[in-house]
C-alpha cells in the first residue's frame, strides 16, 4: 500500500473526510416504506422516450410511498457533454408533468448540487479513502500498452480488461508508484476488484426478482487521468457515491445497466455503503414487420421526447400511457383517475413494452374529449404559441370561433367529440371554420364533390345560398337539403332513395356533401348545421358563392 503521505499528497490539501459529507448529507426524515428515487441522464444529447418513461416510472414510485424523486445530471464525461443539455432535461421533465423534487441543473436542495461535476470533492474524498485502505491503487499504463492488452485477450478469447497477466499495476511496489507519482508521471486511480478469479454473484432485483451473473473482475479505472486539471471520477464510481449521500433507496434504470450491475455492488461493499434496491427496466421496443426491435434514437422520430411536444400530445395523455407501458392494466383506468392509479414493479414484465402509438392515440382522445371547450382553447393555444405561431394568431384574434369550433356536436353537458388526438391535428379537424386557414371552398370539378357535374355542383351551392342559409334549426336545415335534393332530381331521402333507386339522380347525402364539402373542404365534418351556426351567414354565403361561381 502507498505511504499515506504520498495518497494525501495526491488530494487537495483541505479535503474533507467522508464522515463529513456523511454529516453534511444526512439521513431524510421521511415515513418508514418511503421510496427516495433518481433519474440520472447525462447530457449527451436529446432525451429518449424511454428516458422519459424511466423517470415517469421512478418519480411514481416514490410520491405513492410519499417518498422523494431525484434529478441528478451525471456529467463527468465532459468529452460527450453537449452544451445546454442538462438544462434540457429540467424543461422536459417539467412540460409532461414529471418535475423532480430535487434537483436539476439549477437544483436546490440540502442533497446537492445535483450536477456531478459541482460535486468533485465529495468524489475525491472517497478515492482516497479507497487509496488508505488499499481498495484502490494508481495504474500508470498508457494508452498503447492497453491498447496491445486489449488484442492479446481478443485473440485469445479472454475477457477484456485489466486483471492477472494484464493488470501490471496492481502488484506494483508502493516505492515504485510513488517515485512515479512524485516525478509527474500521469496515472489514473483503479479499483482494486476483490476477486482475483471472479466466480457468481447472485443479487435481487425488484422486478426480476433473483438475476445471477458473472461477477465482475475487472479493476476498473474510478479516478480518470490526473493530467487534466481537475481530474473527475467515472460515472460507476460517482453515481455510487450519490446514491449513498442523497439517501437513494430504490435505483430505477435501464436494462443495460443489469451487466454492471455486479462491479457497482463491489464497490457499495468497498466504500461500506448499505446498496439501495435496483429495478431494471427492459427497453422500449418497435414493431417491424412480424418481429420486434429497440427503439432507435437514429431511425424513429417517435423515440426523442421533442417529438411529442412538436406533436402536441397533451402531458397528461402522455403520462397515462407511460404508466401503462410500466403496468398494461392502467391502459384502462380512466383519464380523470390515471395518475393517482399505483404503479407496481411487481407488475412490470421482463420483456420490453411495445411502444404503440396508436394505443397512444387512443388515450390522448379520450383526454382532449374529458377537457371544457374552454381547457380544451387554453391548452391548444399555448402549444400553437410554441410550435405552431400562425394558428395561435389565429386562434387569439378568434377566441370566441374557436371555443365555438371545438363545442360544435357537442350539446352542453354532453361528451366531446373525439376525433382530436393531438394538437397538431387541429388544423386538419378544425381549421376549416377559420377564414385564414381555410381560404377558398374546393372549385366545382374537385373530386371531392363526389364526381358530380361541375354544372350541377355549382347549381346546387346557388340554390343552398338562396334558400339555405337563413334555416333556423336543425330540421328546417335539412328540410332546405330535402327540398334543393328534389329540385335537382335526387330522392328526398334515403329510405325513398333505396325504394326506387333507378328514379332518382342519387341519395340526398350527395348534395349534402356538395355543401359540406363547400363549407369545409372535406366529406366529413361535424354535424352540419352546428358547423354553419359557427361559420355565421356571411361566411357561410362566402363560401357557397365561390363555389357557385
Amino acid at each position: 500500500m502507498l505511504d499515506l503521505s504520498v495518497i494525501n499528497a495526491m488530494f487537495p490539501p483541505d479535503l474533507p473526510e467522508p464522515a463529513d459529507w456523511e454529516r453534511r448529507f444526512g439521513p431524510r426524515a421521511l415515513p418508514d416504506g418511503a421510496e427516495v428515487t433518481r433519474f440520472a441522464p447525462s447530457p449527451t444529447g436529446h432525451l429518449h422516450i424511454g428516458g422519459l418513461y424511466t423517470a415517469a416510472v421512478s418519480r411514481a414510485l416514490a410520491h405513492q410511498s410519499g417518498g422523494v424523486h431525484v434529478l441528478r445530471v451525471e456529467d463527468t464525461d465532459r468529452s460527450r457533454r453537449v452544451e445546454g443539455a442538462d438544462g434540457e432535461f429540467s424543461r422536459l421533465l417539467g412540460a409532461f408533468g414529471l418535475a423532480p423534487d430535487e434537483g436539476g441543473a439549477d437544483g436546490d436542495g440540502r442533497w446537492g448540487p445535483y450536477l456531478q461535476s459541482e460535486r468533485r470533492d465529495v468524489y475525491l474524498s472517497h478515492v482516497r479513502e479507497l487509496l488508505r485502505r488499499d481498495r484502490a491503487y494508481p495504474c500508470f499504463c498508457g494508452k498503447e500498452l492497453l491498447a496491445r492488452s486489449g488484442e492479446e485477450q481478443r485473440a485469445g478469447r479472454s475477457p477484456l480488461g485489466y486483471y492477472g497477466r494484464w493488470a501490471p499495476c496492481r502488484t506494483l511496489a508502493p516505492e515504485e508508484a510513488a517515485r512515479r507519482i512524485t516525478s509527474g508521471e500521469p496515472y489514473v486511480v483503479r479499483f482494486r476488484c476483490p476477486y482475483e478469479f471472479p466466480g457468481r454473484v447472485r443479487f435481487a432485483d425488484r422486478i426480476r426478482a433473483s438475476v445471477t451473473m458473472r461477477d465482475n473482475g475487472n479493476d476498473i479505472v474510478i479516478l480518470k487521468s490526473s493530467q487534466e486539471e481537475l481530474p473527475l471520477p467515472t460515472y460507476h464510481f460517482a453515481h455510487i457515491v450519490d446514491d449513498h449521500l442523497m439517501r437513494v433507496t430504490l435505483v430505477v434504470r435501464g436494462e443495460e445497466w443489469l451487466s454492471s450491475t455486479p462491479v457497482h455492488l463491489q464497490l457499495h461493499t468497498a466504500l461500506g455503503f448499505e446498496p439501495p434496491a435496483y429495478a431494471h427496466l427492459a427497453p422500449l421496443m418497435k414493431a417491424e414487420g412480424a418481429s420486434r426491435r429497440k427503439l432507435s434514437k437514429r431511425k424513429d422520430p417517435e423515440a426523442s421526447v421533442d417529438y411529442y411536444l412538436s406533436a402536441g400530445y397533451p402531458p397528461a395523455a402522455v403520462q397515462h400511457y407511460l404508466r401503462g407501458l410500466a403496468n398494461v392494466r392502467l391502459m384502462d383506468v380512466p383519464t380523470a383517475d390515471a395518475l393517482a392509479a399505483t404503479v407496481r414493479l411487481d407488475g412490470m414484465r421482463p420483456s420490453g413494452p411495445l411502444l404503440d402509438l396508436p394505443k397512444l392515440h387512443s388515450l390522448s382522445r379520450e383526454f382532449i374529449a374529458s377537457l371544457t371547450p374552454g381547457e380544451l382553447y387554453a391548452q391548444l393555444l399555448a402549444w400553437a404559441e410554441e410550435y405552431d405561431p400562425e394558428l395561435a394568431s389565429v386562434l387569439a384574434r378568434h377566441e370566441r370561433l374557436a371555443l365555438a369550433a371545438v363545442a360544435v356536436g357537442r350539446p352542453e353537458g354532453a361528451p366531446a367529440r373525439k376525433d382530436l388526438e393531438r394538437w397538431s391535428r387541429f388544423r386538419d379537424r378544425y381549421g376549416f371554420f377559420f377564414a385564414e386557414l381555410f381560404g377558398t371552398a374546393p372549385a366545382a370539378g374537385d373530386d371531392r364533390y363526389g364526381g358530380l357535374a361541375p354544372n350541377l355542383v355549382r347549381g346546387i351551392a346557388a340554390g343552398f345560398a338562396r334558400d339555405g342559409v337563413d334555416a333556423t334549426t336543425p330540421e328546417e336545415w335539412r328540410g332546405r337539403l330535402s327540398e334543393l335534393a328534389v329540385r335537382h332530381g335526387f330522392a328526398p331521402d334515403t329510405a325513398t332513395w333505396r325504394g326506387n333507386p333507378d328514379r332518382w339522380a342519387g341519395p340526398p347525402r350527395q348534395v349534402a356533401n356538395v355543401v359540406r364539402v363547400a363549407l369545409t373542404g372535406a366529406t366529413r365534418s361535424p354535424d352540419l348545421f352546428a358547423v354553419a351556426r359557427a361559420l355565421g351567414r356571411d361566411e357561410v354565403l362566402r363560401r357557397l358563392t365561390a363555389v357557385a361561381g
